[in-house]
Formats: C-alpha cells, sequence, structure tokens
C-alpha cells in the first residue's frame, strides 16, 4: 500500500510516499480503508520532535511510528474473528494517537479504539477532522467543568482546537466571547459565537468583561496576562506550557490557591469521546471547519501550509479514489 512516511526527523521534506506492507490485524481489530486523514499540530510536532523533550515518546534517535496520521476516516474491510461491533462495509470515523498510521491507504485499529460510526450525512472529508482538536477543546471544557450560562473565552477561535472549542461549549448552552482577526470575525458568529473580538484591532487582555474560563488554544498569552480577565474564581488554561513551560507547575499548586487558577487538564481519547463528537456532528451542533484539501500525493504541501501558522481550522488529506486537490 502507498503511506507518506519518515523515517528521521526534520522540517516536511522527511515525508516521502512509499510502498509499504499492508498491516495486518489480530482477532480484535478492524482493518479500514483510509479515505481521508489530516495534518495536524501533533503530527508536525511528532514528526519534528520538537520540543524535543517528546523524543522521550516518540523515539529518541529515530522515529518510532515512521507512518503519521492521527484521525482518519473510512471504510472497514476486515475484521477479527472476534470482532462484534464492526462489520465489513461499515463506514468509520476516528482518532489514533500513539501507533499513529491514518497517512496511509490502510489501518488497522483495535475494535475497542477510538472508532466509532460516522455520521451518515457526512463526507469521509468532513468527518475525519472530527476528533484531533475537539479532543483537545473537550478535554479543556470538561477539565474546567464548564456549565451552562457561564462565560467562556477562546483565544485563538479559527484553529482545529479554537473553532472546535466554540461549538462545543455553544452545544453546552455557554456564552462565548471568539478571539480572532478581521477576516474571520463573520465566521466565527456562523458557528455561534455570542461575541467576537477582533485581535488585529483590540488586545483581547484589556477587554472590560470578565469570564468564568480563559481557554488559549494557541497557548500565545499567559497567565499573568489573563487575570485581569478572570472572574474571582475564575480558570486560565492553555494549550501549550505556557512562558518556561509554567502552566503544568502552575497547575500542580493550583488545589493550594483560591482564586484565580491555572489548570492543565490531560487529553484522553475512547470510544465514547468519539462516539459524543458524532453525534454532535450528525446533529449539526459541531461540524470541524476545513481550511484545504490535498491528495495524500501532496502531503508534503500540505505540512508546510499547516506549519505557515495561517490555516484556519483543519488541513484534510484525501486518500484513494476520492482524492480532490486543493
Amino acid at each position: 500500500m502507498q503511506a507518506a512516511v519518515h523515517t528521521r526527523y526534520g522540517g516536511p521534506d522527511v515525508v516521502r510516499l512509499a510502498e509499504v506492507d499492508r498491516p495486518t490485524i489480530t482477532a480484535t481489530d478492524v482493518l479500514i480503508e483510509v479515505r481521508a486523514t489530516t495534518v495536524n499540530r501533533t503530527d508536525c510536532a511528532c514528526r519534528a520532535a520538537k520540543p524535543f523533550f517528546m523524543r522521550l515518546f516518540t523515539g529518541l534517535i529515530t522515529p518510532r511510528a515512521t507512518v503519521l496520521g492521527n484521525e482518519f476516516a473510512g471504510v472497514v474491510v476486515q475484521v477479527g474473528a472476534q470482532v462484534a461491533k464492526f462489520s465489513v462495509g461499515d463506514d468509520v470515523f476516528g482518532y489514533i494517537e500513539g501507533p499513529f498510521g491514518a497517512h496511509a491507504q490502510y489501518l488497522a485499529i483495535p475494535q475497542d479504539g477510538s472508532l466509532a460510526a460516522m455520521p451518515r450525512n457526512l463526507t469521509y472529508a468532513e468527518a475525519a477532522p472530527g476528533t484531533e482538536g475537539s479532543h483537545y477543546a473537550l478535554a479543556q471544557i470538561r477539565g474546567a467543568g464548564i456549565t451552562r450560562g457561564q462565560h467562556v473565552l477562546v483565544h485563538g477561535a479559527t484553529g482545529a482546537i479554537g473553532s472546535a472549542a466554540v461549538q462545543l461549549l455553544k452545544a453546552l448552552g455557554v456564552q462565548v466571547t471568539a478571539v480572532c482577526d478581521t477576516g474571520n470575525a463573520e465566521m466565527m458568529q456562523r458557528l455561534g459565537a455570542d461575541r467576537v473580538i477582533d485581535s488585529t484591532v483590540t488586545d483581547f487582555t484589556q477587554d472590560e468583561q470578565t469570564y468564568d474560563v480563559v481557554l488559549d488554544t494557541v497557548g500565545k498569552s499567559s497567565f499573568s496576562r489573563c487575570r485581569p480577565l478572570m472572574k474571582p474564581s475564575g480558570i486560565y488554561i492553555s494549550s501549550e506550557l505556557g512562558p518556561r513551560a509554567e502552566n503544568p507547575f502552575l497547575a500542580l499548586i493550583a488545589p493550594m490557591r483560591r482564586g484565580k487558577r491555572v489548570l492543565f487538564p490531560i487529553p484522553r481519547h475512547d470510544q465514547a469521546m468519539v462516539a459524543y463528537l458524532g453525534d454532535l456532528m450528525s446533529s449539526g451542533r459541531f461540524r470541524p471547519l476545513i481550511d484545504r484539501t490535498y491528495p495524500l500525493t501532496r502531503i508534503v504541501e500540505a505540512y508546510r501550509y499547516v506549519e505557515t501558522g495561517r490555516k484556519i481550522g483543519n488541513v484534510v488529506i484525501m486518500v484513494g479514489p476520492s482524492e480532490v486537490s486543493p
């Protein structure tokens, strides 16, 4: 089968298309013919092994997982002898961080993995980007215990995590303020944002409104800068480690402090999470934003574009017979 392979760390050009063996499955696995996947921040970080400590998980000298890709949509083409949850011909989508492997024509995954039936009203391209950014957003929302009626500010609202967060928060009945640039304000309103702050005109940290939770989904602020935005018992969550990697430490000491505090939720993914996101997508309450679509043969271009920092939402990779160019 054809796959996008990297055997050393580095920039986008370390990725190349190659013929590799088709995965074999065990009695409890399913084999999926991948129709769509994505290139996202996780893929970029693992490909480059940046920050350096990531090598503790990805391989110290060379990458353990040579085929990246953590979210996917496709069709089941083979099931193990003990598989009862899925059948050949089922359209499915899901998430596979760790083993990775979605940047290929076929992918093997346990039937109990982060896998669910694909919403019938979505295409493969629409379903594939439904788990990576959104599972980070969901971890932040659940970690902060956000509930109906609260006020939440989402910084970086046009990214994969931010655009998912806006929609997931609105599905909970939360009042959402989105921070983005001028050109994307209307899009944020379409996603359901109650209020939009134009980052090209206003420093969002100077906003006069206060919030129960501030979600920095791009990691470009800090707890100290956002403190004035927070209510007396407000919560700050960032998708990144923060200045001098302070966020995990501040989250660690948060239970010993009163008032405003930092949380650093560790995202988890499982079948229930994928099914929940699938239900939201099926109902129309959540639809992943798609910026560009590339065929697998142009995946290096996709990596380059993602790393410009200009993408809106998600970059989709079409695999196999339904390849589409941007």
